[in-house]
């Protein structure tokens, strides 16, 4: 499947040669017969819910990882937007074992061929003005590289900018299409504040942040504030906490998911 790829024109959006991850584990092994027919069949439902929804731009989800000890469902989220008679995928994965990550465009096949811990996604249409405003900038490689950080951390603090995580990405990159002042990650955040956007806090105990700090390059909390990070209070942007977002401030519908 990887001759599905797009390898983007601009060095900032280049396809890296490392195996790419988010929102699932980075664990390496072949796909089955099985795994690739499930992937496609869900990408071909997708695509079908996608088509009948009339929509140009909505956020797509993928359930990568078994989140639920933290109450979530989904964990990684793309930007899909339809390029003629296809569905494209934006979005920012992170090179296994790695802290760099990179942004690419995948059609809906390989975004969900990526060893998902279940079949299924999550569709949430954006207001007509949202995507009247996203869908242009989508097809400029220079546009979504723009906010775009290589230093990836899984749990990164949503008000910082030391590190990015893919679901960051999504919403900064969201907010500098709504205001296009938003043009540094700086003003973008601010402008989720203003919006009412909440980050998810984990609850991790002191143990296990350190585990996680020393076993995963991509895991890191010197980005949060000592107050939080030390009481083990791990604000972060998740999947969950988008969907909710955007159906609260009326930038997107409730989500639709699809099995």
């Amino acid at each position: 499947m990887s001759g599905w790829r797009l390898t983007l024109a601009t060095a900032l959006i280049a396809i890296a040669a490392l195996p790419a991850q988010a929102g699932r584990t980075c664990e390496a092994k072949p796909p089955t017969a099985l795994s690739v027919q499930r992937s496609l069949d869900l990408a071909q439902r997708t695509a079908q819910a996608l088509d009948a929804s009339g929509a140009e731009v909505v956020v797509i989800g993928r359930a990568g990882q078994d989140l639920s000890r933290w109450q979530l469902r989904w964990s990684h989220l793309g930007l899909a937007y339809r390029d003629g008679g296809a569905w494209r995928v934006v979005h920012k994965l992170n090179q296994c074992g790695t802290a760099l990550a990179d942004i690419y465009r995948q059609g809906l096949a390989e975004f969900f061929l990526d060893d998902p811990f279940e079949y299924r996604a999550a569709i949430a249409v954006l207001a007509p003005e949202v995507q009247a405003r996203l869908r242009p900038l989508l097809s400029d490689n220079a546009w979504v590289a723009r906010l775009h950080v290589p230093a990836y951390n899984m749990v990164a603090y949503p008000w910082a900018q030391t590190y990015q995580q893919s679901n960051q990405w999504l919403i900064e990159s969201l907010a500098m299409a709504q205001e296009p002042r938003a043009d540094t990650r700086e003003r973008a955040q601010a402008w989720l504040k203003v919006q009412g956007y909440e980050p998810t806090t984990l609850r991790i105990g002191t143990v296990e942040r350190l585990g996680a700090r020393i076993s995963a390059a991509n895991v890191s909390f010197d980005d949060h504030p000592n107050d939080k990070r030390f009481g083990g209070r791990i604000e972060t942007v998740t999947a969950d906490s988008v969907y909710a977002w955007l159906e609260r401030s009326r930038l997107g519908e409730r989500l639709r998911e699809l099995r």
